[in-house]
């Protein structure tokens, strides 16, 4: 577990200005793009952009961000968390993460999904009734794009493609790719079945009870004759000097943000108490002091077996100068405790 990856993601939350009015979206990428650089100069190891098409998040273009991340950085691994595959051509988000993974050199990874929200399906013309076909059909045919080798395939919600090779080809080995899975067991088997890494969403409740699905995962793994391979989790989470500090600065910020998608969802809004559980030590928000966080996150770390943690770092309208000293607290005192915290056992 020493070798665990530390990262972060985003989905490009629209934040505010110091007056409290929310920012152009265009500001808001700019900003997303300067928190990647700093991530790169902070020793983060992987920073992640979340595409979606909505008013409060600016990021509908993860690897045109990530393009641009990649000519202001060195050694950080840039990624999508998610990529909308459902709604997409995996011939061209494979042309586009290889373009990324060529400008980077090799520091480009994908995590494909289908999405929690559904803007997308009508928004490019796809039927939300098939939105487990979609995915089902789009994963089958990207898993043998990136094999590197000719692709034939056929399905219900594509035209049918033979072809030798896609360009730009990866340079060497294959594009890394994660599935992201938010809960269902039956996408878990999915990702088993297709020989990928799986990323875990995280955002509620005691991580521990993800286990489960670890379980059903290497199990199946093992079923299917194929290689153990990483688990992975990502959970929303701030870091401030103190825990007061953090919680203060994130609560207002959370609460809008959930009852606002809650509104759209039909769920109850939430108060306090519900920040603070979740907040504490049994629940997923990483929120607190360096040694709070790192403690939260080294716990789930061995809790779950994972190879990778991502904190999604942005939390709704909360300002740019706070995520740059979340960062840069992630990156120099919350991963050397969990690292130091994970060698002790």
């Amino acid at each position: 577990m020493a070798n665990v990856e530390l990262g972060v993601d985003t989905f490009g939350d629209v934040t505010a200005d110091p007056a409290g009015g929310l920012l152009p979206q265009a500001r808001v990428l700019r900003d997303v793009v300067a928190e990647g650089v700093l991530a790169d100069e902070v020793g983060i190891d992987a920073f992640g952009v979340g595409e979606h098409h909505r008013p409060d998040f600016a990021v509908s273009a993860p690897e045109v961000v990530m393009a641009a991340i990649a000519a202001r950085t060195k050694r950080i691994v840039l990624g999508s968390a998610v990529t909308v595959l459902s709604t997409d051509d995996p011939v061209r988000v494979f042309e586009r993460f290889s373009t990324v993974n060529a400008i980077s050199n090799g520091r480009a990874e994908i995590t494909v999904g289908r999405g929690s929200f559904t803007e997308s399906y009508p928004l490019f013309g796809y039927d939300l009734a098939q939105y487990d076909l979609l995915f089902e059909e789009r994963l089958d045919l990207f898993v043998q794009l990136i094999e590197g080798r000719r692709v034939s395939w056929s399905g219900k919600t594509r035209a049918p493609i033979e072809i030798d090779a896609v360009y730009p080809p990866i340079e060497t080995g294959r594009l890394r790719t994660w599935v992201g899975v938010g809960g269902s067991p039956q996408s878990v088997v999915r990702a088993a079945r297709h020989g990928l890494p799986l990323m875990l969403a995280i955002i509620g409740g005691n991580p521990s009870r993800f286990g489960s699905y670890v379980e059903v995962y290497h199990a199946t793994l093992a079923k299917l004759g194929k290689d153990r391979l990483p688990v992975g989790a990502h959970s929303p989470g701030h870091v401030a000097h103190t825990d007061e500090a953090a919680r203060e600065a994130v609560w207002p910020h959370y609460r809008e943000m959930m009852n606002r998608i809650g509104r759209e969802r039909g769920w109850q809004p939430i108060g306090r108490d519900h920040f603070d559980r979740e907040a504490g030590p049994l629940g997923a928000l990483c929120v607190g002091s360096p040694e709070t966080v790192a403690t939260k996150i080294a716990r789930t770390i061995r809790a779950l077996g994972l190879s990778r943690f991502d904190l999604k770092y942005s939390s709704g309208t909360l300002a740019h100068d706070a995520l740059m000293t979340s960062l840069e607290l992630y990156g120099t005192k919350v991963i050397p405790m969990v690292r130091d915290m994970l060698a002790g056992g």
